[in-house]
């Protein structure tokens, strides 16, 4: 069976690697870390088809060192410790190299033997706990070094150990000058492709579905080149939308086509439209997605589009996660058919998202600013006589458990950071604030 188009075009150096400048151009960082021979364990995020598992392997050919790889859906800790312990017979053989090379040996091969074995974990977001911690040790001692790719935010998904000993960086969806000068790059270079007469005429409508994804990009290509019959291939906008509608791409849980259907998904919800979340939720368990990713799609949707509008839909949807938990599957799906139904048709406010976003870039922005006085703690006499807590009025002491003093630091005593949204329970809400702020809340 031929290799997908992908597959045949992955590149095997730098020089080759399309996008990703700000990391991989000259001078940029991790193009300094590879180009010293000098690899610490880092973390790719960025969306699909934007390079991470090529610049793993690129970093690995590179230095010439042991590639191990493992994909989070499929391996457990007993898969990792069987790689970590295949990393420690190498690094054992080779101990004499590093010796060697540590005084005085060879440049080159100071730089390739001072590589530990390379660990790539593909969506090491899905590792659980345990799997995630069945690394921190090898990782510690250098016994690999850890690749780790992810499309999802490592500072959920990461545990904290294992992220602080790791560097981060940040992929982007690949641009338009990125995405033709691939498509170029296939037809000239590509065995198959230059078989055949192709002419490349129009490009947006292969840029718009592929979304920044390469992978997409060239499966496209692929699917219109070998759909069609005859000679020459003219490639036009709507040739390759008739070629799309022709032949959908499946669903694919561990594949692009997962991010658009949850994006779909989430989206349907926030619009407030019940029946197409309902469709886009049937497209995720057709397509055999795991039913607690949707549980817990289903509690971010209600803490970020629903909110303060409605407090119940957290309960609800939480109480569907812990139903999918208890129950399993088939049965969970009613559950979640119910959250999904609850969520999209309650009312919708973001005022915490947005509220959360204010504070922490009010935080970025103004560094560490002091606690008022008389807000702090006070565990000991001499902290008492120096101040502390001194002036703090207890709020229990006054009519209706509320008397007005700062709580803000000094120098930002007029920030304002949550911004009611004027939907009826969050309307309660904000007069209560006006209520006991006054003007403060105006």
């Amino acid at each position: 069976m031929n290799k997908p188009l992908a597959e045949r075009l992955r590149p095997t150096t730098l020089d080759d690697y399309i996008g990703q400048r700000h990391l991989v151009g000259e001078g940029a960082v991790l193009r300094k870390m590879i180009d010293s021979g000098n690899i610490t364990s880092f973390i790719l995020w960025g969306p699909p088809g934007v390079g991470k598992t090529t610049l793993a392997q690129i970093i690995a050919h590179r230095l010439e060192t042991p590639f191990y790889t493992l994909s989070a859906v499929t391996s457990g800790v007993k898969d990792v410790r069987d790689v970590i312990e295949k990393a420690r017979q190498y690094t054992a053989m080779h101990s004499g190299n590093l010796f060697s090379a540590a005084n005085g040996g060879n440049t080159e091969t100071q730089t390739r033997n001072q590589v530990s074995p390379i660990l790539f974990i593909d969506e090491i977001h899905r590792f659980s706990k345990s799997q995630q911690d069945s690394l921190l040790g090898a990782v510690e001692r250098g016994i690999v070094t850890l690749i780790g790719a992810t499309t999802e935010n490592p500072s959920f998904e990461v545990i904290r150990p294992l992220l602080s000993r790791c560097q981060l960086f940040t992929l982007k969806s690949l641009e338009k000058d990125d995405l033709e000068q691939l498509l170029k790059r296939a037809i000239a270079t590509d065995a198959e492709l230059k078989a055949h007469d192709i002419r490349l005429k129009e490009t947006d409508a292969l840029l718009r579905y592929s979304g920044g994804d390469a992978r997409k990009l060239l499966n496209i290509l692929q699917l219109v080149v070998e759909s069609s019959s005859s000679d020459p291939i003219e490639i036009t906008d709507t040739l390759v939308a008739e070629r799309i509608q022709q032949n959908p791409l499946a669903y694919d849980k561990q594949g692009e086509m997962h991010y658009d259907i949850i994006s779909a998904f989430i989206k349907s919800i926030r619009g407030s439209d019940p029946d197409a979340a309902l469709y886009w939720m049937a497209r995720m368990i057709e397509g055999g997605e795991d039913p607690e990713f949707i549980a817990r799609r289903l509690v971010i949707s209600a803490s970020e589009d629903i909110g303060l509008a409605n407090p119940n839909a957290l309960l609800l949807a939480n109480a569907a996660f812990d139903t999918v938990m208890k129950i399993g599957w088939p049965e969970a799906r009613i559950a979640l058919a119910e959250a999904c139904v609850y969520l999209a048709a309650s009312p919708k406010s973001n005022s915490a998202y947005m509220g959360i976003g204010a504070a922490l870039e009010t935080v970025k922005a103004t560094g560490n600013q002091p606690v008022p006085l008389h807000l702090r703690n006070a565990p000991t006499e001499l902290m008492k006589q120096l101040g502390y807590s001194d002036g703090y009025k207890y709020p229990h002491d006054y009519d209706g458990n509320f008397c007005q003093q700062q709580y803000m630091p000094d120098a930002l005593t007029d920030q304002r950071l949550w911004h009611p949204q004027h939907t009826p329970a969050e309307e309660k809400l904000y007069q209560q604030m006006l209520r006991l702020w006054g003007e403060r809340f105006n």
